[in-house]
């Protein structure tokens, strides 16, 4: 299993969760297109569950930062930055949102 302080492991997270808001964009975005499923008391209660399942893996990504921030910010006061350095600790990668991820869904009613 790969540290989450790995640059790599912290890049396929990011790639996920743009992936992720990307489809969910669509889907919003399908179900505003489709008056009959907006009405849908299950489609209404997906959006709420999705809605919510963003928010915590929102919550939890600044956590990490959060959390790789104090680890970054320890690892450079002396003297733990002696052994960081000796020991061969690198600094933590913080996690961000895709650039597509902050974009807003395009509709359009052909």
């Amino acid at each position: 299993m790969r540290s989450l302080f790995d640059a790599g492991a912290v890049k396929q997270l990011n790639q996920a969760e743009g992936q992720l808001g990307g489809v969910l964009g669509r889907l919003f975005a399908l179900s505003e297109a489709y008056p009959d499923l907006k009405a849908n008391q299950n489609m209404l209660a997906l959006q709420e569950e999705l809605t919510s399942t963003e928010n915590k893996i929102s919550f939890a990504r600044q956590a990490f930062n959060d959390a790789a921030t104090a680890y970054n910010n320890q690892r450079q006061v002396f003297p733990a930055v002696l052994v960081a350095n000796t020991l061969g600790f690198t600094p933590a990668e913080l996690l961000q949102a895709e650039e597509a991820a902050r974009e807003a869904p395009r509709v359009s009613f052909k």
